[in-house]
């Protein structure tokens, strides 16, 4: 369970070790919107850190995410896909967290779809610097139906660019997983462990049920609604168990920022079932994740125009 291992915790050996014979290091994962970078992270991880959807963009924010094996600490950052189509406040704050995710760290993860490579691919290509090692992971390789055609396209990617390592895998699958954690542990640095062992993300679980929330209003409205639509929590309250056996109880209000009345209107849905289940599927997720009770209101507001007002972006939670 998250309960005491969402926390924030700064770059530091953790206390009472020497670091003797540790690994630890930062590994950034890159790509364009949709590739399954955030699969791809909770893979790694081995537990549910970072929201998913067939929507393009719905990774915002840089998350952190940690697992320790062994003597070594893989300390994993997903970042937002890169954007070449809007030019807005909001996607200006995403590709900067993008570029600045790549720029101190030890290896970089540059994900594609397997047997793809597009012009938006190129540009977040572009974005990598040449004094840090890049692996290639062609990812969604269960959907290459011909796999005879893998070969050649592996090679025209290393004829594109001089990655260190090029490996094609499912994120689904847990042997993948294990061979891509071999890979990277690699190229991380005898150094001391920067968090404990049994920490999972620097993200908050305040954090966790905005994201939440937003995960299950992208995947209940399909296309409808348009991608800078956004959770902002208003109320975030833990209340300790009120006898022994019990859970602690988490009281949540949040808001779904849309631009428009009729975005408004899609949430809520029919008599309000959209917006209930919205809640029911969050809460539900957020009580496994948290070991807690939680008691979520939901309320859905119309601010026109946000995503292109830049002091509203920030006000919103993005950098």
């Amino acid at each position: 369970m998250l309960e005491g291992l969402l926390k924030s915790t700064p770059k530091l050996a953790v206390p009472g070790t020497d670091g003797a014979g540790q690994r630890c290091g930062l590994v950034a994962i890159v790509g364009k919107p949709n590739v399954g970078k955030s699969t791809l992270l909770n893979a790694l991880v081995g537990q549910k850190i970072s929201i998913t959807s067939r929507k393009a963009q719905t990774t915002r924010h840089r998350i952190t995410g940690m697992r320790t094996e062994g003597q070594t600490q893989f300390v994993f950052v997903d970042t937002p896909g890169f954007q070449t189509i809007h030019g807005n406040a909001l996607n200006k704050s995403l590709n900067k967290a993008v570029q600045g995710a790549v720029s101190d760290v030890d290896l970089v993860l540059f994900v594609v779809e397997a047997g793809s490579f597009t012009s938006a691919d190129e540009k977040v290509l572009k974005l990598l610097g040449d004094g840090i090692p890049v692996v290639l992971v062609a990812n969604k390789l269960d959907n290459v139906k011909e796999r005879a055609g893998l070969a050649p396209w592996l090679q025209a990617m290393q004829a594109r660019a001089r990655f260190t390592e090029m490996i094609p895998l499912s994120a689904k699958n847990a042997k993948d997983i294990e061979r891509l954690l071999g890979i990277c542990e690699k190229f991380l640095p005898e150094q001391a462990w920067w968090y404990s062992e049994d920490e999972l993300t620097d993200r908050s679980e305040k954090f966790l049920a905005s994201e939440l929330v937003r995960e299950k209003l992208f995947r209940l409205t399909g296309d409808e609604l348009p991608y800078t639509s956004t959770v902002v929590i208003d109320k975030f309250e833990e209340e300790p168990p009120q006898k022994k056996g019990q859970k602690r109880l988490l009281r949540i209000a949040a808001t779904i920022v849309v631009e428009r009345d009729g975005h408004k209107a899609m949430v809520i849905g029919d008599k309000g079932e959209r917006i209930k289940r919205i809640g029911m599927e969050t809460r539900v997720e957020l009580e496994k994740l948290a070991d807690a009770k939680v008691f979520l209101e939901l309320w859905v507001k119309v601010r026109s125009g946000w995503a292109d007002d830049e002091a509203r972006v920030r006000s919103f939670g993005y950098e």
